[in-house]
């Protein structure tokens, strides 16, 4: 696994946790401020494997179609390279289409349109709102998830990739396809810029552990009505 700077992925107890926590679940905090990408990011990071920067920059246009499967194509990240990375039917189950639809009614051209940027990005208020900052209690905190484990290693929205890409190498590896794997991260070491075999890829995506068979963005939506 690639280097993180000190950070680790979540355990398959801290992502039950993130899951299940209250922006999944039924109940509205006090003071609480929903916003649609609190849902959404989270879900598209865990299952593709996208920095926030990536997922916050989506386009409408940038869900294609492939060899008849739908996908995120991501090209807005300097440090990785550009990449379809297939949708799994999770987001799908979770209320995806119907999302989209809402977003095209309201006119809007960002997936995530209600994301706001800073200095052009988005991984700042993504940060500060998953993790916290000061005294201010992120996601993670009020998940009762420590920033930092007794190791003196970090989670981060970005600790998501590494779940994603401890599923990834295993699966490729089954398939017998590394190229496959560093083609959904990103790497440099697949060389070329596309990726013929977008079945495979599927195939792969597909396999990711599905963290909460329950999670439906209508609920949440009517939960908040926002």
């Amino acid at each position: 696994m690639k280097s993180h700077l000190g950070r680790r992925p979540f355990s398959a107890m801290e992502l039950h946790t993130l899951y299940h926590g209250y922006i999944y679940g039924d109940q509205r905090l006090p003071r609480e401020q929903p916003k649609h990408w609190h849902f959404w990011l989270p879900l598209i990071a865990y299952y593709s494997g996208a920095y926030s920067d990536e997922i916050g920059q989506l386009q409408l246009c940038d869900i294609v179609e492939h060899q008849q499967i739908l996908c995120f194509h991501f090209h807005t990240h300097g440090k990785i390279k550009a990449r379809i990375v297939p949708i799994h039917q999770a987001l799908f189950d979770a209320g995806l289409n119907e999302y989209i639809t809402t977003v095209k009614q309201r006119g809007h051209s960002r997936l995530l349109f209600d994301l706001p940027s800073k200095s052009g990005r988005y991984s700042e208020k993504v940060r500060i709102w998953f993790s916290g900052e000061g005294e201010r209690a992120g996601y993670l905190q009020k998940c009762d998830i420590p920033n930092i484990d007794q190791l003196g290693m970090k989670t981060a929205v970005s600790s998501l990739r590494l779940n994603f890409e401890q599923q990834i190498r295993i699966y490729a590896i089954q398939a017998g396809n590394k190229d496959a794997f560093n083609y959904l991260l990103g790497f440099n070491e697949y060389e070329l810029t596309e990726f013929s075999d977008v079945t495979t890829l599927d195939q792969i995506c597909q396999q990711i552990r599905v963290i909460n068979q329950h999670i439906d963005w209508h609920r949440f939506n009517q939960r908040h009505t926002i």
